[in-house]
């Protein structure tokens, strides 16, 4: 029988320094929105996966040996939960995620996390691509203002809105928490 996992991805106390990623974070409720559909799995005794970001530049926020490695409040995986560390954007390159999740009959993933444009797209993609169904709650990730080559700087909201946008229909279904839930 096949089963659904939670992907919880780069809930990490780095993020809340907002000027380091761009400035201007947009969907503040991101965060209990996750919490929210991680208690569901939780009461349901769903596989939950806890994915953290261990940058190997030595000044990264995101980083586990400094305090911005940290998850944030709430996001601390159970003993019964994987841990899956990482160094790239994907949760798939270089960790055993693919082979936990197959191994634990799972084939359909459920995705937060941070940020939308970022570590959550890459990952989304490619869990489509492997053959994943996926279902990723929009607001339950956030992403930060881009600078483009130009120097123009795009709205968090606006790439948050053009990263599900572009995912939607081709990588996974996007679905909203009360939607999700209901």
């Amino acid at each position: 029988m096949s089963r659904t996992a939670l992907i919880l991805i780069d809930w990490q106390r780095g993020f809340d320094q907002h000027e380091a990623w761009g400035g201007n974070r947009n969907n503040p409720d991101a965060e209990t929105n996750a919490l929210s559909i991680l208690d569901a799995f939780r009461e349901a005794s769903q596989p939950v996966y806890h994915c953290v970001h261990d940058s190997m530049e030595p000044s990264s926020l995101l980083r586990l040996d400094k305090p911005g490695g940290k998850l944030l409040p709430g996001f601390d995986p159970r003993p019964d939960e994987a841990l899956i560390v990482k160094h790239v954007n994907s949760c798939f390159i270089e960790t055993d995620l693919q082979a936990r999740l197959r191994e634990d009959d799972v084939s359909k993933l459920v995705i937060c996390g941070l940020t939308t444009n970022h570590c959550v797209s890459t990952t989304t993609r490619m869990a489509g691509n492997l053959g994943f169904a996926v279902t990723l709650i929009g607001d339950a990730c956030a992403t930060f203002d881009r600078r483009a080559s130009d120097g123009q700087v795009y709205p968090a909201q606006a790439v948050h809105e053009i990263s599900l946008a572009s995912l939607h229909d081709e990588f996974c279904d996007v679905q909203m928490t009360a939607e999700y839930l209901g």
